[in-house]
């Protein structure tokens, strides 16, 4: 479906070549500051065009907001998101009458739905990912001024070329990329048309994109992203646990091809007394309680803990090449395919500001659903009957503990 979420629901519509695309947002709070430039920002990082290194595509995708806000502030009613598609070149697809492109969307889209966009990749080109962008700004918005939300995305390997990630000791992540991940801004990531932060690693990556490109080929790679000061407690168990709506928002990316959360799959070669994230006594944690590690990635039971979120998205190299290729047409002859068109030589590039907005409306979903469960739960007397160890200490009961604590540092100091 073309419909993503629970209570903040996002409707991308639009093919690679028709007149527009973008989406309808629902479920955005009221009074919630927000003006084109607040969104045109993502969708510049993510537009065609930016470098030597992606696809030379010249659109600007400029956003029009079409509803849901006046004088600069959000109604609560549906935001209609338009964003026009200029430099069309149907003519460049005229091969594909004839021929499915290996490894796109062609065939399956025509078995699916009996008819098929006649160019592009249609509803699986990356230009419906314009929608989602727009969206995810608008949810980055809220999160940023209501909780300090902050998602950082990089480019964290192309092909064979990676930032390195571990050392030779049993720790899942070596202290520089866990260092990388706390602290990586923005503006880092920006200043290399890889956005890679790593600047060895972009310039090995940089080599590897023009040698595809050089060749008329494509490489893939994959992409990290982190979240800081997510709040604690989102995530619906079992089948919405976050790591698992994460996974489903990051897989309906084009091209996508894996992902992983936390530790990831490097977790699983050490053992549990080295992986397992011991609890301390922290300022600012739930029950003021937080974790002296994090190879969880931030999701324990598929909730929040408070700490930083991180995972990582693969992205298979794009399947649109211009060497010629042997194939078969759609009546089942076989014959050479040589495609035409303007395409990525690799995208993750330019898929780091759409890992960003995916992210963020995971979260902004989840909160929104934490939210109504509390402020339910608030209109009810406060628990007695339980015992201590069920419920989760009032404030007045944290500050009492967090005196204490700071009573016996005090008294072991002299």
């Amino acid at each position: 479906m073309s419909t993503f979420g629970t209570l903040f629901r996002v409707t991308t519509y639009g093919e690679s070549h028709c007149k527009s695309v973008g989406c309808i947002v629902d479920g955005v709070p009221p009074g919630l500051p927000l003006v084109e430039a607040d969104i045109q920002t993502q969708l510049s990082r993510r537009r065609p065009g930016q470098s030597n290194l992606t696809t030379p595509r010249n659109e600007a995708d400029a956003v029009q907001l079409q509803s849901g806000t006046e004088h600069g502030v959000t109604l609560g009613t549906p935001i209609g998101l338009l964003v026009q598609n200029k430099d069309q070149r149907p003519h460049d697809y005229s091969e594909t009458d004839l021929y499915p492109r290996p490894s796109h969307a062609d065939w399956t889209y025509l078995g699916k739905y009996g008819v098929k966009a006649s160019s592009g990749g249609g509803r699986s080109s990356a230009r419906e990912t314009i929608g989602r962008v727009a969206a995810g700004a608008i949810a980055e918005q809220y999160l940023k001024l209501a909780h300090g939300v902050e998602i950082v995305a990089f480019v964290s390997s192309v092909g064979k070329v990676h930032i390195p990630t571990s050392d030779e000791t049993d720790e899942p992540l070596s202290p520089e990329f866990r260092q990388l991940l706390s602290s990586v801004t923005r503006e880092q990531v920006d200043a290399h048309p890889t956005r890679c932060p790593h600047p060895a690693a972009a310039e090995e990556m940089t080599k590897r994109i023009v040698a595809a490109k050089d060749s008329s080929d494509s490489i893939g790679g994959t992409v990290t992203c982190v979240i800081r000061n997510s709040p604690i407690g989102l995530g619906e168990p079992v089948f919405d646990k976050l790591e698992a709506t994460l996974a489903h928002a990051m897989l309906s990316i084009p091209a996508t091809k894996g992902f992983e959360v936390g530790s990831g799959f490097r977790g699983t070669e050490v053992p549990g007394s080295a992986h397992n994230d011991m609890f301390v006594r922290r300022e600012g944690g739930i029950g003021g309680l937080a974790t002296s590690t994090n190879w969880s990635g931030g999701i324990q039971g598929g909730i929040t803990n408070g700490e930083d979120i991180y995972f990582r998205v693969g992205f298979k190299s794009p399947a649109t090449i211009s060497q010629a290729q042997r194939t078969a047409q759609y009546n089942g002859n076989p014959g050479v395919l040589e495609a035409r068109g303007r395409h990525d030589p690799c995208v993750v590039p330019r898929a780091v500001p759409i890992v960003e907005a995916m992210a963020a409306l995971v979260i902004m979903d989840a909160l929104l659903i934490q939210n109504s469960r509390q402020a339910s739960a608030a209109l009810l007397p406060p628990i007695t009957s339980l015992p201590p160890t069920m419920v989760l200490p009032p404030p007045a009961a944290l500050e009492q503990i967090k005196r204490e604590a700071e009573k016996q540092a005090a008294a072991q100091k002299q």
